[in-house]
């Protein structure tokens, strides 16, 4: 079997026909670092490779599927990063770049010819949630959930997948809210294939893994390019386009400055907490003055720890 840091795939013990992709970094909920994108789609591959394999499950290991990008060391350290330029003017292609190269990493799960299946335990928020919906399929417990919060500030979806999984008028509820939803709601709005109670959902997704592997592999690509030709002719790629460069733009506006300065200056978890709360997010001239601010308070912090 192939051997990478973020990750594993290998064949389920009872079915070879069923590969299982585990997202493997539990002791940071699965976070998402400059590795695991290209993993994904490495792994992908490798399945796609392999004849005897008719389908994936996509899951994560520990407390839940993945909890988005891996944030903290980036939003609090003044790294220059192309997803976090501290030159100014900032590099937007430069971003774009980075991220695009991601997003099409992300889906190679969608781009299969055969079947992906996201099955859910805990958290898919934000970059997680990107990864879920990638996948053809969703499968979760009823009490996991499933968001993409940063769309309050510094964030926006690459995949784009949450109109063309939800219809515009949910999408746009979980994007000006930011609101992390159950397995069960999930469900309800038809997000989700599938919501059960946690302890029946591996036999769950197995289960349908299983109804799915008996297909031969030829049908099972036919179905699914037509299914994805009908979202390419809704505009998917050209979405993405746009939902990559605007990413960029949110870390990189006001907003997102501000949002990096309060986390580089109260830590990462003060920032959180602000962006989850409800509270009003400093924007224009106000999020300009609280960054002059910061900054100020910054470089003192610094000149009195040089002295």
């Amino acid at each position: 079997m192939p051997d990478y840091s973020t990750l594993r795939i290998e064949h389920d013990a009872a079915n070879p026909r069923i590969a299982r992709l585990l997202l493997n970094r539990p002791e940071r909920l699965n976070a998402i670092n400059d590795e695991m994108p290209g993993e994904i789609r490495a792994a992908v591959e490798w399945a796609e490779d392999d004849d005897t394999v008719h389908a994936i499950i996509v899951e994560g290991a520990g407390k839940g599927f993945c909890g988005g990008y891996d944030l903290v060391g980036y939003a609090e350290s003044d790294k220059d990063h192309p997803c976090q330029q501290e030159r100014d003017p900032w590099d937007p292609m430069e971003d774009y770049a980075h991220m695009k190269r991601n997003t099409e990493n992300f889906m190679a799960l969608w781009r299969s010819r055969k079947p992906t299946i996201a099955k859910v335990h805990g958290a898919a928020a934000a970059g997680g949630s990107d990864i879920a919906l990638c996948c053809d399929l969703l499968v979760m417990a009823e009490d996991a959930r499933i968001g993409y919060m940063p769309t309050r500030v510094w964030g926006c979806p690459t995949t784009a997948m949450w109109t063309y999984r939800l219809g515009p008028m949910r999408a746009k509820q979980m994007m000006f809210t930011g609101d992390l939803i159950s397995g069960r709601q999930a469900a309800d709005w038809g997000l989700a294939n599938l919501a059960v109670p946690a302890e029946e959902l591996e036999q769950t997704a197995l289960d349908l893994a299983n109804r799915i592997a008996g297909v031969p592999l030829g049908h099972l690509a036919m179905h699914k390019l037509v299914v994805n030709q009908v979202m390419l002719n809704m505009g998917l790629e050209q979405s993405q386009t746009m939902a990559t460069v605007f990413d960029g733009i949110t870390r990189h506006n006001p907003e997102g400055l501000w949002f990096r300065r309060h986390a580089q200056t109260h830590g990462f978890k003060s920032a959180i907490e602000w962006r989850d709360s409800g509270r009003p997010i400093p924007e224009g001239d106000e999020a300009r003055s609280l960054i002059k601010e910061m900054d100020a308070k910054n470089s003192v912090s610094d000149n009195e720890g040089d002295a």
